[in-house]
């Protein structure tokens, strides 16, 4: 009898155990509430009217030669909607890319670019260092599914707490790495169509209450995320925010 009852309680606890684990799309939105509070807080994040600053990105080929070299000036504007600009130039002539809230605008030395095919690249490119810097909040977004694939060590020998992030059958593979003592984010991966990407954070910029990308370096990787080759170099600096 007293069998029989230790073996009641036992699977008593398991079915307890068992109804109160977590999904894992809840583990993901705490590691991701986490991760936001560990950058300066959601709260700040929104309180946010304007971001400017600067990205140096250097591309390289895969013998490691310089490939392009870029420094470039940001501006975002989140209030009260969302617009930016993107100046830069190359060759002595200056490329001023720029999105007004409803439709996008490209100037080469001083001439409009009017082909509709071309602006919608200039307009992916824009969203693509929008999406970058706007890390981790930006994962909030609508549309983004968020899944908690639990601890994996990455290639360079850091734990890291893995989350997936799903926007649609149509739409690239990203997984974000956040540490697991600090939950900042460390750094992540993506799956395109011809390509894999490994990008990490090396250094953080803090803006104000801001914990904001420093310096990143992104690698070619295969689909065990093993390096192929060093692909780009980031540095971003310069952070001016306006509340």
């Amino acid at each position: 009898m007293k069998h029989l009852t230790r073996f009641s309680v036992l699977v008593t606890l398991l079915i307890f155990g068992f109804g109160c684990a977590k999904s894992p799309e809840k583990q993901a939105q705490q590691i991701l509430e986490k991760s936001m509070e560990a950058h300066g807080g959601s709260e700040k994040w929104e309180k946010v009217s304007s971001l400017k600053f600067r990205k140096w990105t250097r591309l390289l080929t895969d013998s490691g030669t310089i490939e392009s070299e870029l420094d470039q000036l940001l501006e975002f504007r989140m209030k009260p909607y969302f617009e930016g600009k993107i100046t830069w130039t190359k060759d002595s002539v200056e490329h001023v890319s720029l999105w007004d809230g409803s439709q996008m605008n490209y100037s080469m030395g001083g001439n409009e670019i009017q082909n509709a095919g071309f602006l919608k690249s200039k307009k992916a490119d824009f969203d693509a260092v929008f999406y970058a810097i706007a890390q981790p909040w930006k994962l909030l977004d609508e549309g983004a599914r968020l899944t908690y694939e639990g601890q994996k060590t990455l290639e360079n020998g850091q734990l890291a707490e893995v989350v997936k992030v799903d926007y649609g059958p149509e739409s690239d593979s990203w997984w974000y790495y956040f540490d697991p003592v600090s939950f900042q984010l460390m750094g992540n991966e993506v799956q395109l169509k011809d390509h894999r990407s490994l990008i990490y954070t090396m250094t953080y910029e803090r803006a104000g209450d801001l914990v904001l990308h420093g310096k990143r370096v992104s690698y070619r990787v295969n689909e065990k995320g093993e390096k192929l080759y060093t692909r780009a170099e980031y540095l971003y600096s310069e952070y001016v925010i306006t509340f």
